[in-house]
C-alpha cells in the first residue's frame, strides 16, 4: 500500500512572466491548468472519481478491460483467440453493454497478468 504523501509547500512557488505570440496565450493557460492542481486540490483523485470526469457514463470495467488490451497492442479479435471469448462479446464489454462476469474477468486476468477484479 502507498503511503499517503504531503502536499509539496506553496511557498516556494514562482511568479512567471512570459513574452509570447497572442494566438498562442490560451493554449499556455490550458497547459498550465493541465500541470498546476487547482485551488484545493491536492494533486490526487480516487479511482472512481477519474473514471467519472474522464470516462463519464461508461463502466469501470470496460474501460480497464479497453485500457488492458490497447496497452498490450491487442485487436477484439487477437483477444478473442486468446481467451475464447467472442470477439462480438468483447465489444459489447468494453462498450459497457455486456457484464463481464467473474469467469470472464478471470480469463482477462491471466491474459493480461492482473488481478481478475479489476474487470468486474
Amino acid at each position: 500500500m502507498q503511503a499517503h504523501t504531503k502536499k509539496p509547500p506553496t511557498d516556494k512557488l514562482v511568479p512567471l512572466t512570459l513574452m509570447v505570440h497572442p494566438i498562442n496565450v490560451d493554449r499556455i493557460r490550458n497547459y498550465v491548468k493541465q500541470i498546476e492542481p487547482e485551488e484545493g486540490d491536492e494533486g490526487s483523485i480516487t479511482a472512481d472519481e477519474f473514471f467519472g470526469k474522464y470516462f463519464p457514463g461508461e463502466s469501470n470495467a470496460g474501460i480497464a478491460l479497453r485500457g488492458a488490451r490497447k496497452r498490450d497492442g491487442l485487436t477484439q479479435k487477437q483477444l478473442a483467440e486468446l481467451t475464447g471469448i467472442d470477439q462480438r462479446h468483447i465489444s459489447e464489454m468494453e462498450k459497457g453493454k455486456r457484464g463481464i462476469g467473474k469467469e470472464r474477468a478471470k480469463k482477462f486476468a491471466r491474459v493480461f497478468n492482473a488481478d481478475y477484479r479489476v474487470f468486474l
